[in-house]
């Protein structure tokens, strides 16, 4: 089989031709968002992957799914006004509905399995609020100043403009790695969001969606960073 994927690709500019692979980046625990801009070869030499296993998965998924994929939404050929609409509607929109039932759920299966669960629930309902507070002001930041800015780069491309731009881009894609960094946590201290054998169906529940807010989150930043933002750059 020939390879259209290779190690020495940037993992965000495989995640960009493919994004069923950032389901398989998940499993294999890469960082196709804030690290995107890496080989992939340095992500496999630094977790110790197996090269080939890894390749051929790569390759035969994208194989199986490459009518869909080339006859999807194709997010990079629009223009970056169409590309922030998509996010906003998408992502956005998926964030502000899932964060405040998945904190609600949180705190339910906190209150119930206190006493078995305790240290793990505590800690893990600490960082999701952290994550939620920090998810809530960003979004507002990216609605209210940094997607204006970019429209408006985009209508009069200006180098003040780009650069105005710019500025907030960068506090942006440091916020980004904070909620990448909180997310990695919260999924060791749950040994990847792994149910303990006494929880509940709402703790699976609960599990599922933080898993879910993970994915879309990581799937979001790797729209911005690898391919919107790049535009600016």
């Amino acid at each position: 089989m020939e390879r259209t994927i290779n190690k020495e690709q940037r993992i965000g500019d495989i995640a960009t031709i493919f994004p069923g692979a950032t389901n398989i980046f998940m499993d294999y625990e890469i960082d196709f968002c804030c690290g995107g801009d890496r080989s992939l070869s340095i992500a496999i030499e630094e977790k110790d992957l197996n090269e080939k296993e890894l390749l051929d998965r790569l390759n035969s998924e994208y194989e199986k799914m490459k009518d869909e994929v080339e006859n999807s939404y194709n997010f990079k050929e629009k223009t970056m006004g169409e590309q922030i609409d998509y996010i906003v509607n998408k992502h956005h929109t998926f964030m502000k509905e899932e964060m405040p039932i998945t904190q609600e759920l949180l705190s339910k299966i906190l209150k119930v399995h206190y006493v078995s669960h305790g240290t793990e629930l505590s800690k893990l309902h600490k960082l999701f609020n952290s994550l939620k507070a920090e998810i809530e002001e960003h979004l507002i930041k990216e609605e209210e100043l940094l997607f204006p800015m970019i429209k408006q780069y985009e209508k009069d491309p200006t180098e003040e403009n780009r650069i105005k731009a710019l500025k907030v881009l960068e506090e942006t894609e440091s916020e980004h790695e904070a909620a990448g960094d909180i997310l990695k946590e919260m999924r060791k201290i749950t040994d990847g969001f792994k149910v303990p054998e006494d929880g509940c169906n709402t703790y699976i529940i609960t599990f599922e969606k933080i898993e879910a807010i993970e994915k879309d989150l990581f799937e979001h930043i790797h729209l911005e960073n690898n391919i919107l933002f790049e535009r600016l750059k």
